[in-house]
């Protein structure tokens, strides 16, 4: 089975691009390998994180944490998925 866990942040007024590369920085340091770890961006800065594994729905699995009160503002959100399908595009 394949889990998503997805992590998103708005960050402070100008702070995107830092709110960016704490989250790379971040994710290079969680313990174990997703099979594959993904970033994006949105207007009004925010950061989203996206990291994909190899393991049951309700496993322990390493999140990206909170960050600094400086960086963000408002509370991170974070979902957990699990793949139904994969189709390729038109």
């Amino acid at each position: 089975m394949t889990v998503t866990l997805m992590w998103e942040a708005a960050a402070a007024e100008g702070r995107g691009p830092d709110l960016l590369d704490w989250a790379r920085k971040q994710a290079r340091t969680l313990p174990g390998t997703p099979t594959r770890r993904e970033f994006l961006t949105a207007p009004d800065d925010r950061v989203l994180v996206l990291t994909w594994w190899d393991a049951p729905y309700d496993a322990v699995l390493p999140e990206l944490p909170d960050p600094d009160g400086t960086l963000v503002r408002r509370q991170v959100h974070r979902w957990r998925f699990t793949s139904v399908s994969v189709e390729p595009g038109a």
